[in-house]
């Protein structure tokens, strides 16, 4: 297997254009949108290894001296909030958690810009321990992702027996004041007849739970369109136990639609990617661990900011490779088009 099919990049791009930006200090984009929220990926690393994300094996390993520092995120973090409008940011993986610097990432990133809300999306093994901590460093809340609620069908889409390990920091995470804590589920054709059950194990757990349309990011590359559970269908499965109500979006720019959920208040949102995009009020702009911007999860247009950041680069000169680099965002995936090509780098690299 190739590094390419492992999921890291051949070629990384040069400097942007910014032919025909407007004079605005915002991530806008040729299209109208601006990217209000950072994903941070801090690690390639992850204690599963759920099939439509990680090969058995593992991601290649990022050697230590080309992974982002503590000091290097908590300076790209800041420099995005004061300097390009970004109003939230998002730690991702691979799993976040093991990086053991965690609690300094999300310290450093409080301290300068408090009034930022701090998320983490995270598999939730091994959170029971580090729950509190996290809270009290300044992180807000946390997304868990979890498919399923059976034990075997959990192991077989995980590749590890640690259910319960989820299920214990998803109640830390809850006790610890890190709420609403929202359950994220990938739509799979084994999990599908089991997701009325993990609705109401969230429901009794008081999770917001989300089910996401698998999208063409798996490790394996056995993605197909016409195998892939759509929104329609698991709204025919969960129909079948609970009254839901279409709710719509709270926020034009969410990727979830929210159903009532028996007469509410209680809400399942379906985030469905492929068969009712959101791309043209997208506001996400993307880092990975070894530091590459991407504008676009589904693109492999990167730009090295970590050789710029290396290079003693100021931070007007970044925030101009970031603007250029999100003034020449796609308009969307394409995953339709019959041209479509996968990227290059899978979930687990990209981060979530």
């Amino acid at each position: 297997m190739t590094l390419v099919e492992m999921g890291i990049p051949a070629v990384r791009s040069g400097r942007p254009s910014l032919d025909g930006r407007p004079e605005t200090p915002f991530l806008v984009d040729r299209f109208g949108r601006a990217a209000r929220d950072l994903r941070v990926s801090i690690t390639e690393k992850c204690s599963l290894r759920c099939t439509y994300c990680m090969p058995e094996e593992g991601l290649p390993p990022i050697p230590k001296d080309e992974l982002l520092t503590v000091e290097e995120i908590v300076r790209l973090v800041v420099l995005s909030v004061r300097e390009l409008g970004i109003e939230e940011v998002r730690f991702t993986g691979g799993e976040p958690l093991l990086r053991r610097d965690l609690e300094q990432i999300i310290a450093g990133c409080h301290a300068r810009v408090p009034e930022v809300p701090l998320a983490m999306t995270t598999n939730g093994v091994g959170l029971k321990h580090r729950a509190r901590g996290l809270a009290e460093a300044g992180l807000h809340r946390v997304n868990v992702s979890l498919d399923t609620v059976d034990r075997l069908g959990f192991a077989r889409l995980t590749r590890r027996d640690r259910l319960e390990s989820v299920f214990a920091g998803i109640r830390a995470a809850r006790d610890a004041g890190l709420a609403p804590v929202k359950v994220n589920a990938v739509l799979m054709r084994e999990t599908l007849a089991g997701a009325p059950d993990l609705l109401q194990w969230c429901l009794d757990e008081q999770c917001e739970l989300r089910f996401i349309e698998e999208m063409p990011l798996d490790a394996d590359q056995e993605w197909a369109r016409a195998n892939m559970v759509t929104a329609a269908e698991l709204l025919d499965v969960l129909g079948a136990r609970f009254a839901l109500v279409e709710a719509g979006r709270a926020d034009p720019s969410a990727p979830a639609e929210k159903w009532l959920v028996d007469g509410g208040p209680a809400t399942v949102g379906i985030i469905a990617s492929v068969t009712r995009k959101f791309c043209d009020t997208c506001d996400r702009t993307r880092l990975t661990a070894d530091g590459m911007l991407r504008s676009c999860l589904f693109s492999d247009q990167e730009f090295d900011l970590r050789a710029v950041l290396r290079s003693g680069a100021d931070d007007a000169e970044i925030a101009t490779i970031w603007r250029g680099a999100m003034w020449n965002k796609w308009a969307g995936h394409g995953i339709d088009a019959a041209d479509f090509v996968p990227p290059e780098r899978t979930m687990g690299a990209i981060g979530g």
